[in-house]
């Protein structure tokens, strides 16, 4: 299949769309901070948006921010970012934003998930469009205190001016994508991949092939010492060789032993079965019922999650691998 990818580089953006106007930036948390101080950095006109009494108030102000309650930002800036969690999105919208808005003014989102599903559904006069870097906020900040940037997305939901992908683009620049690169998508492909990387790979698929893998050792007689070092310490070198140069550059940089295993026990891992339980994830997220589900967890007062992230907590790895850490204090230096 043929890539018909759009990427945007330095040259295809114009920062100066952003002079004389005012973002808001809503929410001080990874990606707040990040986006704030990076646009205050390349001279952008930035104010943050926080809720009275919110802990983040005075450390925005101490890095040499504006800050404001949501709804006085909603009605003073040009560009409002929203970057506070996924589920508290719609009811900042509905309560501080919404009715506040003005016909010109750009709504922006660093991920799908709301507008996709319909949780929010913009004013009509807005334009509505989507900057999402692809790495954590803490993470995008130090690239871009080094000159560099991280790879962002960028989509457009309305375009209302005529102007939205260039005032986007505009943005990407501001907080230093354009320096790595921006590919345009779409809202609804940012968040079915978006969702479906997480669960199959990044967050769910890895930490349960971890855990499984762990657990097999474990219950084969081998210490959890060792079986932790093999399953889930050693697992950040082949994410880097990864990150660093893909699966060749991996393959080229273990043994052959390693290498020859890959070939052989991979597929006997993820085989046909898994294949297909992926391809029901997927059609669970186009299909909106993951969204669904997710939502009216949140509604219920998340108590099934708490349950499960509070037995996970307590799982033989996490004591196994928090006495191990703590033989390895140069740990906290690269968090």
């Amino acid at each position: 299949m043929t890539s018909m990818v759009n990427i945007f580089y330095d040259k295809d953006a114009d920062i100066s769309l952003l002079k004389n106007k005012l973002v808001g930036i809503v929410g001080y948390g990874s990606q707040g901070h990040a986006h704030a101080l990076n646009l205050k950095d390349s001279g952008v006109n930035v104010m943050v948006g926080l809720y009275k009494g919110s802990k983040s108030w005075p450390k925005a102000e101490q890095e040499g921010l504006k800050v404001a309650e949501v709804a006085y930002v909603a009605k003073q800036a040009d560009i409002l970012m929203m970057l506070v969690p996924d589920m508290a999105q719609r009811d900042v919208y509905l309560q501080s934003i919404a009715p506040n808005v003005r016909p010109g003014q750009t709504l922006m989102f660093a991920h799908g998930f709301n507008i996709h599903f319909k949780r929010i559904v913009p004013d009509r006069r807005l334009d509505v469009t989507m900057v999402a870097p692809k790495a954590p906020g803490h993470r995008m900040r130090e690239i871009f205190t080094r000159g560099l940037g991280v790879p962002s997305l960028v989509a457009v939901h309305q375009d209302v001016s005529g102007k939205a992908m260039p005032n986007a683009l505009a943005y990407a620049k501001g907080i230093g994508s354009m320096r790595a690169g921006v590919i345009e998508t779409t809202f609804k492909e940012e968040t079915e991949t978006d969702l479906f990387g997480e669960q199959t790979v990044l967050c769910g698929g890895v930490s349960s092939l971890v855990k499984t893998a762990f657990e097999t050792l474990v219950k084969a007689g081998y210490q959890p010492e060792i079986a932790y070092f093999e399953c889930m310490h050693e697992l950040k070198l082949i994410v880097d060789l990864l990150y660093t140069g893909g699966l060749g550059y991996m393959r080229y940089s273990v043994s052959d032993t390693a290498e020859f295993g890959d070939y052989t026990r991979g597929p006997m891992v993820i085989d046909a079965h898994v294949r297909e339980q992926m391809e029901k994830i997927l059609k669970d997220i186009q299909s909106g019922a993951f969204a669904r589900e997710w939502i009216a967890e949140t509604d219920e007062g998340q108590k099934k999650f708490l349950q499960m992230r509070e037995q996970e907590r307590h799982h033989q790895i996490e004591d196994v691998g928090e006495k191990l850490r703590a033989m390895m204090p140069w740990l906290k230096q690269t968090t």
